[in-house]
């Protein structure tokens, strides 16, 4: 453990800043870094890490540098404006253990603007809470690391290992900007990730297989359809999703077998997130797309999920005479994601205890998720423990998505006393 005195100097240097770091986060999240936008958010963040004295990578995704290394995830947009920002502390003497702290700048459409209480990017706070698309997911997470840091210096020390500030891309539908984190030979002793998954210590995430089911209709006039001519796309697609749905309580019934998610409720999510389909009102469609998301419990094979979603598609097509004869074809786009258990992490582990500890005066706990984070990336292709602790955040994806700025400062003291810790500090 840190001296207490080192430790109660840097939570005095955290609450000093806090202000700033509010500031900040908000300046974040006025930032609309939705997919293929996030360019202008990685300038914001390579000038902040400058202004820290680091050593700035800023690079643009090269798809081609990446596709054939184990975790790629398919793509079908443009990588024009998807770049990555790394900054590095490198310590005039290496004493301590190296650290990552990764983090992602890109968020999520809106959603109707109008059902937001206040405009989605003009941060607003209220109370304890600050609204915005963002702020929880991950903006707020991202901040903390850099302002950790700073209380770590404030508090008049530095650390003694290397560090790498990462700031990425495409975390939310693929991984790839923190892959191309990995293929770039950024690792350390310990990555830490700080999304919004409450102040506990993540034990498990699920994996994600992200898919299209494509159905060709035929098209003809409206007016046509009594004596049966044509064929619906839109329809036809609609009928393939109760069975695709159904394959939910078939993976959850399998949870029986998994150590870490025997117990949780509902870990498996199959969720229809966008449909698309038809061109005009007096028209039978002749395309429609439907895109699904699922879960993918940790330790199965994601080719054996997509043999199944798969087979599924094919046994309900053939349930239609049209479809019979006019199959729908599933594509694979953006995640691709293995299930991540936390393991072999003994002693970070006991030393995020520990800081945890010593700021929330609780036992730090545990939790298994059905979602998904980058931290599977250090730990399955790296060999490197992926923590994942962070703030409290309310509604994210959905309207008037918050973070808890109390939790967050919180955090923000765990964070820099791990940085603290594991890395060491001297007089500097």
């Amino acid at each position: 453990m840190l001296d207490k005195d080192i430790a109660r100097a840097i939570g005095d240097a955290v609450d000093a800043a806090f202000d700033d770091q509010v500031r900040f986060t908000q300046e974040m999240v006025r930032i609309p870094s939705l997919r293929g936008q996030e360019h202008t958010m990685q300038d914001f963040m390579a000038d902040a890490m400058a202004r820290r004295g680091l050593d700035v990578d800023h690079w643009r995704i090269d798809v081609n540098d990446i596709k054939d290394l184990p975790g790629f995830a398919p793509v079908s947009i443009s990588y024009e404006n998807s770049f990555n920002v790394v900054g590095t502390y490198r310590p005039k003497a290496r004493k301590g253990r190296s650290l990552i702290f990764n983090g992602h700048v890109d968020v999520v459409p809106t959603g109707p603007w109008e059902r937001w209480t206040s405009p989605p990017f003009e941060p607003r706070i209220e109370g304890k809470w600050m609204y915005g698309r963002g702020a929880g997911d991950m903006k707020a997470g991202l901040a903390a690391t850099l302002f950790a840091f700073d209380a770590v210096r404030a508090a008049g020390f530095v650390p003694t290992a290397p560090i790498h500030f990462q700031s990425v891309v495409e975390e939310e539908c693929t991984g790839n900007g923190t892959l191309a984190c990995l293929q770039r030979g950024y690792r350390a002793d310990c990555a830490f990730v700080p999304e919004p998954l409450e102040p506990k210590l993540m034990r498990a995430e699920v994996g994600l297989i992200w898919f299209r089911v494509h159905v060709d209709g035929d098209p003809q006039h409206a007016s046509a359809g009594f004596n049966n001519v044509g064929a619906n796309a839109i329809e036809k697609a609609l009928s393939l999703w109760p069975p695709i749905k159904a394959l939910e309580d078939v993976w959850n019934a399998r949870k029986v077998d998994h150590p870490i998610y025997k117990d949780h409720p509902h870990p498996i999510r199959v969720n229809l997130g966008e449909i698309s389909g038809g061109e005009w009102t007096s028209s039978v469609p002749a395309k429609a797309v439907l895109n699904v998301r699922v879960g993918v419990l940790p330790g199965v094979k994601l080719s054996d999920i997509r043999d199944e979603i798969e087979a599924c598609v094919r046994k309900a097509a053939l349930a239609d005479p049209y479809l019979s004869n006019n199959p729908p074809r599933v594509e694979y786009h953006g995640h691709m994601a293995e299930g991540y258990v936390l393991e072999n992490a003994q002693v970070p582990e006991a030393v995020l205890a520990d800081c945890h500890s010593a700021v929330f005066n609780t036992k730090l706990e545990e939790a298994a998720t059905s979602a998904a984070t980058d931290a599977r990336f250090f730990g399955l292709y790296q060999n490197t423990p992926g923590l994942v602790y962070g703030p409290i955040c309310e509604r994210p994806h959905g309207i008037d998505e918050r973070v808890d700025l109390d939790s967050v400062r919180a955090v923000t003291k765990t964070m820099a006393l791990f940085l603290a810790e594991w890395c060491g500090v001297e007089k500097g």
